[in-house]
Parts: structure tokens; C-alpha cells; sequence
């Protein structure tokens, strides 16, 4: 059997294969009244669709632990009984296929309150059902976007308040995995990096103080989740940004996020979801096949952490030989898996693996 189809087994769950559904925001919640934030038959459609198609691991998308949290409006959200309940009838349908089902819990920080990305993508006012973004300092994302506000230490702890509680929601909605979304330049990726946490504080300047935040919600999604569940957390390997000493105010680095491995993984964190960019809007990143690759593999060789790859792996031989040469544990995919919701069965077909098919599909087999 390939490498791709061996099941992984993170604390007490079996993962039926290595081929995951990255996290891909959908932008088709209602923006307001009850059902805001809450799934709908798209969601439901669209991650069937991958579980249907024998994909191990879905992830949902960005599901924000607040209301300010959304990226857009139109983001999911886990902040109350109605978005729980909702999401029952998804995590009920996909673990009846045999994947497993995570969440994704994040928040925005300065890159909330944005249109979908087909009207647009740009920043949107209270007239457009958005708000004000909060970030770890009053710094907007680009030329754009508004001046967020700066979070207080009050409201910090707020944050850690809101992950802890839509991590007790996950459990209740039937999720089997909780992801900690620090990626991405979002809130938490915020302010892990000098480029976006100007702070002067406790949650500012050493890298002691910019990764508290990320700890202290890590600490407490781990308190609430079972300890025979686990918790994965998504980085940015690096802001792409040139890495000068002399600047204090440079981006995220790699070196960081080794370090940051180590520091993850003694507090519970079973696997890194390792991403790059989105907290530069004009960082020079040189993307090709597999380009995210060598930031994974080099945390898998320096950590005692395990990691997923992600980043244009497209082709069933090219995730198979990630996997069989060490650099990760997984592979991530999230475009490609919206061309091809069943791309992991072309992948058994190609590369001699097995992977669920439902029985009324066997005849395409």
C-alpha cells in the first residue's frame, strides 16, 4: 500500500488515509438574523462532496469563534447553539462515510469585516452588515483596509474566552479534531509576527511575548477538548519578507516557526498545519509545485512535532513522494480538491491504494 492511504492515528483517532481537505472559506452563511454564521445546505453539499469522494480529513473552513471574527459576513461561525446545532447534520454525514471531521476555529484580527471575494473582496462598513477589525495594533493590512482597533488586554483575554467556548461547541457539534487557525496574517498570526505587533506589552516584541496569546489559546482549547481528541494549529512558516536583524519591525521567520514547534508540541499540539504568507499583502512569494514543501519538512526534522504539507501539491505521485521521503505526515489540499471532490479515488486508482467508496458508487469503481 502507497505511503498516501496508510492510516494515520493522532492520540486515539485513526485517520483512514493521508489526503486532507484544507481549509477553503465558502463565503455562503446568511450574513444576518438567526441563522447567522450557521451552515447551510451548501456547506453541507460541499463537504459531503469530499468525504463522498474518500478524502481522510475535512477541515471546515475558517470558523470564527466570534462575530468580529468573520472574515466576511458571510463566514461560518461557532458562537452560539444555532451555528452547533447546524453543524450537527455535517459531522452526522461525513464520519457516516468514514472520514473524519474537524473544525477550523479562527479569528480575523485586521482582516475581518472584507466582501466575499467575487463582489470584490474589500473592506466593508456597518452599511454592508461589517465592523470595525481589531488587531494586536492599530495597523491596517494595506491602503485599503481601515485602522483597526488595538485590542486592550482585556479583550485579549475575551479572545482566549471565545476559542474556549467554540472549542466546548465543536465537541458538541460532533467535530472529531479542532485546528487553531495562526496563519494566514490572521489574528493570531498577527501577532505572532513584528511586522503586524508593534506592542510594547506583554503581548509584544520578544518572541515570548508574541506567541503568548497563540499559547494561551492553545492551553485552553486543550483544557476543553478530550484529551484522546487532537489539536492541530495552522502556521505561516514565513511573512516572506526580507529577514533583516537590524529591522525590528521584519516579518515572521522560519527559524520562529521551528522554535515555535517545540514550544507547540510541549503544550498539546499534535500536528502543524504548515502554510506561508498572507500578513504582507505585497511579500514576493515564488509559488511552484510543492513550494510550502521544504518549511514542513524542515519542522518535521528539527521537531519532535508531526506536519501536514500543503501548497500546489496537485498530483497523486507528488503527494506520495512527500509522504515517502519524510518531509510530512500528511498533505493538505485545497484547490484541487474543489476540482476534484473524489480526487483521492483517482489517486487509489493510480497509485494501487484503497479508499472508501460508497456502495451506491461501486459500480465506478
Amino acid at each position: 500500500m502507497s505511503t498516501l492511504f496508510t492510516p494515520y492515528t493522532l492520540r486515539s483517532l485513526t485517520i483512514p488515509n493521508r489526503i486532507w481537505l484544507a481549509p477553503m472559506c465558502q463565503y455562503s452563511a446568511a450574513e444576518t438574523g438567526p441563522l447567522a454564521g450557521a451552515p447551510t445546505d451548501w456547506h453541507f453539499a460541499h463537504l459531503a462532496a469530499r468525504a463522498l469522494g474518500g478524502t481522510g480529513l475535512l477541515l471546515t473552513e475558517a470558523t470564527a469563534v466570534s462575530p468580529e471574527g468573520r472574515i466576511s459576513p458571510a463566514d461560518l461561525g461557532l458562537w452560539n447553539d444555532t451555528q452547533t446545532e447546524a453543524f450537527r447534520r455535517i459531522t452526522d454525514f461525513v464520519k457516516s462515510q468514514g472520514s473524519t471531521i474537524g473544525v477550523q476555529l479562527a479569528h480575523a484580527g485586521r482582516k475581518a469585516s472584507t466582501a466575499a471575494p467575487w463582489t470584490g473582496g474589500k473592506p466593508v462598513g456597518p452599511e454592508a452588515n461589517g465592523w470595525t477589525p481589531v488587531a494586536p495594533s492599530p495597523l491596517p493590512f494595506d491602503e485599503i483596509s481601515p485602522v483597526p482597533d488595538e485590542l486592550t488586554t482585556d479583550e485579549i483575554q475575551q479572545v482566549v474566552a471565545d476559542f474556549r467556548a467554540a472549542t466546548r461547541r465543536a465537541l458538541d457539534a460532533g467535530f472529531q479534531v479542532v485546528e487553531i487557525h495562526g496563519a494566514h496574517g490572521y489574528l493570531i498570526g498577527e501577532f505572532l509576527s513584528p511586522h503586524s505587533n508593534h506592542r510594547t506589552d506583554a503581548y509584544g516584541g520578544s518572541f515570548e511575548n508574541r506567541t503568548r496569546l497563540a499559547l494561551e489559546v492553545v492551553d485552553a482549547v486543550r483544557e476543553e477538548w478530550p484529551d484522546d481528541l487532537p489539536v492541530l494549529f495552522r502556521i505561516s512558516a514565513t511573512d516572506w519578507l526580507t529577514e533583516n536583524p537590524e529591522d525590528p519591525w521584519e516579518g515572521w521567520t522560519v527559524d520562529e516557526t521551528v522554535r515555535f514547534a517545540s514550544v507547540l508540541h510541549e503544550h498539546g499540539v499534535d500536528l502543524l498545519d504548515v502554510s506561508s504568507g498572507g500578513n504582507a499583502p505585497r511579500a514576493r512569494i515564488e509559488s511552484a509545485p510543492g513550494y510550502q514543501v521544504p518549511f514542513a519538512a524542515r519542522v518535521k526534522a528539527e521537531t519532535p512535532l508531526p506536519v501536514a504539507a500543503v501548497g500546489l501539491i496537485t498530483e497523486p505521485a507528488h503527494a506520495e513522494k512527500i509522504l515517502a521521503d519524510g518531509e510530512a505526515d500528511a498533505v493538505l489540499l485545497g484547490r484541487e480538491l474543489l476540482r476534484d471532490p473524489s480526487w483521492a479515488q483517482r489517486a487509489a486508482r493510480e497509485l494501487g491504494g484503497e479508499v472508501h467508496v460508497p456502495h451506491p458508487y461501486h459500480r465506478a469503481v
